[in-house]
């Protein structure tokens, strides 16, 4: 626990340059009261500042190497024959302080040093701070956000600029290329976009440049050659692409480069060749081709070589043998080809040569040499892993599981086995009975560890089910993979169990980490930029992540993989990798009988026979009785209908629905009822029934299987199979706890959601993201054509998921769109689709456009009435956006607790959405993009056609007031969570359920 902020006059640390003599240096009363208001900004309470800072009498300095914490204030009283002080520093370390940047601090004249680093302070950097005469700006691991101030670049003092883990977006400002006497720019883990700027060629005198972990474009640019002093280089999931430029060999002071995970063509390895002092090199998946440069055997310095992940070829250079101070070299995932060095293997200290085409040495394992699937020649009755030729199976399985990183446990009825070994930086080892085995890669860099711990303990105690499992987790910092063992051959389900327990779930700065990797199942990549938080809303909460897999040759992969992205320095430098706590698979077949033994054919026989006699005499007797003669299916459509999904029988569903009991149903809508219900294995379900009197019909019905179950996606509603008995239409869909994002919003007031900024951004995110899918990824490209708040629903995370595909129709791409007829919901549909019956993607950018103002400004868009000419909330948009009072839109709820900066780009981005023209409106995936900072959001003109005296405009309305008179009514009780469609125009559940509901609709 950190020192109460009430003790923190006898933790203030004051230095004075000068000895004091009879109290005669003193501070302004200026400065005092400065530093009064910078203490209100800053959040911290407690400051005593009755007596002069620079007197010395508040205390001394507190410095906590342990926990790195510090607080400082220094004066500098050497002013007018030592009479007067300045303040010349401000040091608050690692004090969790929950207020914003101080623009006061330009009443502090002399300050050079301004070190805030990880607290949690929010906001944005001070402009005004561009007047300062700076020497060093921290604020590494904050919530900072917004863009960085192009004033910063009128700093000439400045040496040093560290910006690390923040969210500050935006493209950098040229002005950085006037600050000529910079020394370090550390910008790592932000949400930086656009190119770096040409003006950053004239920093001559940088020597420590950061850029890893953002979202920034263009190529590697060869003006870093001018860079001449430069020492440290990281570019590491930057967003850059390659080739390295040539002219990186000019940088001959360079002891620390690191550069990976670029995107780019192939090229030859980059010419090192000058940079004898090297300590730290790493070339990781940047698609580098050809042999390795025998220069690197010349780096005597070279302590750690990462050239993993790329398509290196030929064999190690023998001058390999030189590097006697290397600690670490990783060359796992290339070509390498010949016989393994003799010395590597007698003298290698944590090489990892994995996943190469070496010659078979017959080991996986030898000494600290990682040589597992090191070659791929020889034959293996096992897997796929020549190593292993020798081994053999105790018996055949069919499930697995492991505890990672922890001691044996049991949980739900499965025994989870131990796997409590910490394991080295290049290490293969097996379990005690061999039925699997573990491979890792990488050692945590800049953690000033011995040691380093690849088991997580989880660091405060967390309340979730089976706790035991996520008590502990195993680490990586690069590379880590588990290889089921001896497994039937068969179709099988994995189960991923994640929690993250390192960060935590507070207001300090062990919250603002962020662990991102990938997860391969098979070699496929299954999981991109996965982040166990965000997956399963915040820290110490578990997930599970199901996934099928096929196991040939009895073996099963599943990898983990760093890709550069995530932070490196919270809560300490050193932390991140992926992070996994237990691995569960099981068939999804019938396993054999345990003791093995083989039923003769003539039993097979017999066994056959009874059972076809048993079943004759059943189906005689059900026929005799009637049994077989029931209701038919209500539409020939149905009738041998290949469903892909699962099956329920209806004694299962009214079984989880206690036969749909009135007490169980959670809402009704033009489709039918629906009821929450619970299955047998404990999965709660929500259940969609037909009603007999539906206007819907089967072809909906049909629809909805038939789009869905084809359809994999975080943001999609999952759908559990269906049940079709007679005259019953059942669907069986996951149950969402919190209802829809329209309830959330303005639903009744009990029932509303206090939904803060961060959490409404990543609402619209999600959605963002399941649309491209839905457009651009999915097998099928599909038009939703009714995405509305209604229709997105939120988990008990508050995860957004799309629902309601009864209406979605499939995009044909050899046509530029489709005529159909038009079905939707007034008010969320486009122009051309409403009036014409014009359908393309476009027409769901424009529904999401909707949705997103909504998001923003807490109203409904078929609601919100403002102004008497203002038909929809969109018309009062561009009416503010006239008037330059777009800040009005902003939800009242929110306060002044928002990203000003984030705010304005979704409603930008909403406007470019909603276009009347669907040629003007964006690509979800450049949506995405948007959302995410990796494109900077474009300001959006008036749109000319979206005027109250526009005729088209007017026309739209007419059009859509036509066919709602048409329209039929029907109620829907908002209580409890809901999951499902309403495959049709009318919403699923009114948010509003008086009788006015459906006039205000247009």
């Amino acid at each position: 626990m950190f020192p109460s902020w009430a003790l923190l006059a006898s933790l203030l640390a004051l230095a004075c340059l000068t000895t004091f003599v009879d109290g005669a240096a003193l501070l302004s009363d200026d400065e005092v009261e400065a530093l009064k208001q910078i203490a209100k900004t800053l959040g911290i309470k407690g400051w005593n500042l009755s007596v002069d800072p620079c007197t010395g009498e508040a205390g001394v300095v507190t410095v906590n190497r342990e926990k790195a914490l510090e607080s400082a204030v220094t004066c500098n009283c050497t002013f007018q024959n030592k009479t007067v002080c300045h303040v010349i520093s401000i040091v608050f370390k690692c004090r969790n302080l929950r207020g914003a940047l101080p623009p006061e601090l330009v009443l502090l004249p002399f300050v050079q040093e301004i070190d805030f680093s990880r607290n949690f302070l929010n906001g944005t950097i001070p402009p005004e701070w561009g007047t300062l005469p700076l020497v060093n700006i921290s604020l590494v691991g904050n919530r900072l956000s917004g863009s960085l101030p192009k004033q910063i670049g009128n700093i000439s003092t400045l040496r040093n600029l560290i910006l690390e883990s923040n969210r500050l977006s935006g493209p950098l400002p040229p002005e950085l290329g006037n600050l000529v006497n910079i020394e370090r720019i550390l910008l790592s883990s932000n949400k930086f976009t656009g190119e770096l700027p040409e003006t950053l060629a004239k920093l001559t005198n940088l020597k420590d440049f950061r850029v890893s972990d953002n979202n920034i474009t263009g190529k590697i640019p060869g003006f870093i050659q001018n860079w001449i002093k430069l020492q440290k280089i990281a570019i590491q999931g930057s967003g850059l692409q390659g080739p390295i430029p040539s002219g990186i060999s000019l940088l001959t002071k360079v002891t620390d480069m690191r550069i990976s995970d670029i995107n780019g063509p192939a090229s030859a390895f980059p010419s090192l060749s000058e940079m004898k002092n090297m300590k730290t090199l790493i070339l990781r998946n940047c698609n580098l081709t050809g042999k390795i440069s025998d220069f690197i055997g010349e780096m005597m310095e070279l302590k750690t070589l990462d050239l993993s992940f790329n398509k290196l070829t030929g064999q190690i250079p023998s001058n390999f043998e030189n590097l006697v101070k290397s600690d670490f070299m990783f060359l796992t995932s290339n070509f390498l080809s010949g016989p393994v060095p003799e010395w590597l293997q007698s003298k290698g200290d944590n090489i990892d040569l994995s996943y190469n085409n070496f010659t078979s040495t017959g080991h996986c394992q030898i000494k600290n040499v990682n040589l597992f699937g090191s070659t791929s020649t020889g034959n293996n009755s096992v897997g796929i892993v020549p190593c292993l030729k020798n081994f053999s199976c105790a018996k055949n399985r069919f499930s697995l599981h492991i505890n990672c990183g922890g001691k044996e446990v049991s949980s739900n009825g499965s025994i989870y086995e131990a796997d409590d070994r910490n394991g080295t930086p290049s290490i293969y080892f097996s379990s005690g009975d061999n039925n699997w085995a573990i491979s890792n890669t990488g050692n945590f860099l800049d953690d000033d560890e011995d040691l380093d711990k690849y088991i997580a303990i989880a660091n405060v105690s967390f309340p979730m089910n089976n706790s035991d499992l996520y008590k502990t987790a195993r680490l990586s910092p690069l590379s880590l993979t588990y290889y089921g063992l001896c497994l039937l051959n068969g179709n099988y389900t994995v189960k991923l169990h994640f929690a993250e327990i390192i960060f935590r779930n507070d207001s300090t700065f062990y919250s603002l980490g962020r662990r991102v990797f990938d997860v391969y199942i098979q070699g496929k990549l299954v999981l991109k930029d996965f982040n166990i938080e965000d997956e399963a809303g915040g820290a110490g909460k578990a997930i599970v992540k199901n996934f099928p897999a096929v196991v040939i040759r009895n073996t099963l992969e599943i990898r983990f993989i760093w890709a550069g992205k995530g932070t490196t320095a919270i809560p300490v430098r050193g932390t991140y990798g992926p992070l996994i706590s237990a691995i569960s698979v099981n068939p999804n077949f019938v396993p054999p009988s345990e003791d093995g033994k083989k039923i003769s054919a003539l039993a097979v026989t017999g066994i056959v026979v009874g059972a076809l006699c048993v079943v004759s005499v059943v189906l005689g007797i059900l026929w005799w009785k009637g049994c077989l003669c029931g209701q038919p299916l209500r539409d020939p459509e149905l009738r041998g209908l290949d469903l892909q999904t699962g099956s329920f029988t209806l004694r299962q569903i009214k079984a989880a629905t206690n036969n749909f009991d009135d007490a169980n149903k959670i809402g009704e809508g033009g489709f039918g009822p629906v009821f929450k219900g619970l299955l047998s294995d404990g999965t709660i379900i929500a259940v969609k029934q037909l009603s007999s009197k539906s206007k819907q019909g089967n072809r909906e019905f049909v629809n909805e299987i038939g789009m869905i179950s084809a359809l994999q996606h975080p943001n999609l509603v999952k759908l559990y199979g269906c049940c079709i008995e007679g005259n019953q239409l059942l669907l069986v869909y996951e149950y969402m706890e919190n209802n829809s994002l329209a309830r959330a919003l303005w639903g009744p007031e009990e029932k509303r959601l206090k939904l803060d900024w961060p959490t409404r951004y990543r609402i619209c995110t999600g959605i963002a993201k399941g649309l491209t899918y839905l457009h651009e990824e999915s097998r099928l490209k599909i038009v939703h054509r009714d995405i509305k708040t209604t229709n997105v629903l939120l988990d008990k995370y508050l995860k957004p998921k799309i629902s309601d595909f009864g209406l979605a129709k499939l995009d044909d791409e050899d046509n530029s769109h489709i005529s159909t007829r038009v079905a939707g919901t007034f008010g969320y549909m486009a122009p051309e689709y409403a009036m014409r019956g014009y359908l393309t993607d476009k027409a769901d950018v424009y529904s999401f456009g909707i949705v997103a103002l909504e998001i923003v400004s807490g109203k409904s868009n078929a609601n919100y009435r403002p102004k008497e000419d203002c038909v929809y909330l969109l018309d009062w948009v561009y009416v503010l956006k006239e008037r330059g009072d777009l800040m009005e839109l902003i939800d009242p709820k929110l306060g002044s607790d928002f990203d000003k900066e984030e705010v304005m780009g979704m409603i930008n981005m909403a406007l470019q959405c909603s276009n009347s023209s669907p040629s003007l409106r964006p690509t979800m995936s450049a949506v995405v993009s948007m959302l995410e900072g990796r494109t900077a959001v474009q300001k959006v003109i008036s749109d000319p056609s979206f005027s109250s005296d526009d005729l088209r405009f007017r026309a739209m309305v007419d059009h859509l007031q036509q066919n709602h008179k048409q329209s039929q009514t029907h109620s829907v009780s908002t209580d409890g969570p809901w999951t499902g469609s309403s495959v049709s125009g009318p919403d699923l559940y009114p948010v509003k359920l008086d009788s006015q509901y459906w006039s205000n609709r247009v």
